[in-house]
């Protein structure tokens, strides 16, 4: 553990001290795109952050390789180097996207050849634990399939769910987290070598995030871009085929495969925990696609419809939108990780009910905005005051008619989505200086 700690907390520390000087790279190199419609910031931020997070990915592995267990794992596997290979490919077809906007297909394409290297050095699905069948082996080119679908599937996931400020990284990390207490768990209490690599790669991306984070909270200094979420996509992908497709079920519990198979019923322990971690994102990767071919868009078509934006949309503010959205991961993946540590625990699944409960009445919190009584006012914050109507105006001839010298509080309600609007969206370019053209 000390030494995957190490590894975890010299990641994080590359990364962190690494994203400053890239960020000023990013502002002289102009990867500062103009702000977009889809949008939810204010002002251009520079990208490319992907570069620090991948620094800190090869410090990470420099730093495993010289310890004395986790050096061991070098030797013994080829999975490491795997790793490395396809993150570096995928890392700089990111950069490049990140400055010069690439189109989507190229972007594909260069995801499945990442897949495919990794593929190639082997790391890739050998079996699968199939309910009430057992282990099931694929052959090559299936293997070589799956594992190229996954691993588009999550960089694909992880890229649609970056759209605010700290949620991509926090995310992954807090999907990370459940899966190294799971990946540890095989590779410490059944005494399995081949889940080493996946608890490795699980304690360097919790570096690269927990790195990576505090210059990406809200109000963010620097985006990962796509160098960033196409490669923690890449990398919680790997260790997901690592423990799926080459740890066998058969000796975690012992006996035969079909009942082995059954006693991983219903958190299905190499095949559910994968797919849980990456359940939000995944979701809503599967509602963007159905949602832009219903509208006869493109599926690559960049839209305003993610589940953060229907957050700020319904009411809730930039940093809670955030947090729902941590909360909603936290949930998924360390409720599937304790299930199937105690699947005949009942007070679990009671648990999982009432913290889902909880997130539904953070969901629709702003829909029943209580008002304060008039004596309270003064003890809440403005948004829970009632409004007080101020009495009508006369007109006064003297005054010029100007938009700009209108009374704030009796502007015209703004509908969701549009600039100004809890201080999370921007539409259109904002003017700097007074029109001058104006007469006086």
């Amino acid at each position: 553990m000390r030494e995957y700690l190490l590894t975890l907390c010299i990641t994080a520390a590359v990364t962190y001290l690494l994203t400053g000087p890239v960020r000023k790279f990013a502002i002289v190199a102009g990867a500062m795109p103009e702000i977009r419609a889809r949008d939810v910031h204010r002002e251009p931020t520079p990208r490319l952050g992907g570069i620090a997070m991948f620094f800190g990915l090869c410090a990470g592995l420099l730093t495993a390789d010289h310890l004395t267990n986790l050096g061991q794992l070098f030797e013994k596997s080829n999975e490491p180097r795997a790793l490395l290979s396809g993150a570096a490919l995928i890392w700089l077809i990111g950069v490049l996207d990140d400055k010069f906007e690439i189109d989507a297909l190229i972007k594909l394409g260069g995801q499945m050849i990442a897949a495919g290297v990794m593929v190639m050095q082997g790391l890739t699905i050998l079996w699968l634990p199939i309910p009430g069948v057992g282990t099931v082996a694929l052959t090559q080119w299936q293997g070589t399939l799956l594992t190229v679908a996954l691993v588009v599937i999550t960089i694909n996931a992880v890229n649609f769910v970056d759209g605010l400020d700290g949620l991509a990284a926090g995310m992954v990390c807090i999907a990370a987290a459940a899966f190294f207490m799971y990946a540890y768990r095989i590779w410490y209490s059944y005494g399995i070598e081949a889940a080493a690599p996946a608890t490795l790669f699980a304690a360097i991306l919790m570096g690269m995030c927990l790195g990576f984070l505090p210059h990406n909270m809200h109000p963010a200094r620097i985006f990962m871009g796509d160098s960033g979420s196409m490669l923690i996509g890449l990398v919680l992908a790997a260790g997901a085929i690592s423990i799926t497709g080459q740890v066998d079920p058969d000796s975690l519990f012992g006996g035969s495969e079909r009942s082995t198979v059954h006693q991983m019923v219903p958190v299905y322990i190499p095949l559910v925990m994968p797919l849980t971690i990456i359940a939000i994102p995944a979701a809503d990767l599967i509602l963007a696609i159905v949602r832009r071919t219903w509208r006869g868009q493109s599926p690559f078509a960049a839209d305003r419809g993610h589940l953060h934006h229907r957050l700020l949309e319904i009411g809730h503010s930039h940093s809670r939108a955030v947090l729902i959205m941590y909360f909603w991961s936290a949930l998924i993946a360390f409720g599937a990780l304790t299930y199937s540590v105690n699947s005949a625990s009942m007070w679990i699944v009671l648990g999982v009910v009432v913290l889902s409960t909880l997130g539904l009445v953070l969901l629709l919190l702003p829909r029943f905005r209580p008002r304060a009584p008039r004596w309270a006012e003064a003890f809440v914050p403005p948004r829970y005051r009632r409004r007080r109507t101020a009495p009508a105006a006369t007109p006064d001839a003297s005054v010029p008619a100007d938009p700009e010298s209108a009374d704030d509080d009796h502007r015209t309600p703004v509908a969701a989505g549009v600039s100004g609007v809890n201080g999370a969206t921007a539409v259109g370019p904002r003017a700097r200086l007074a029109d001058r053209s104006r007469p006086r």
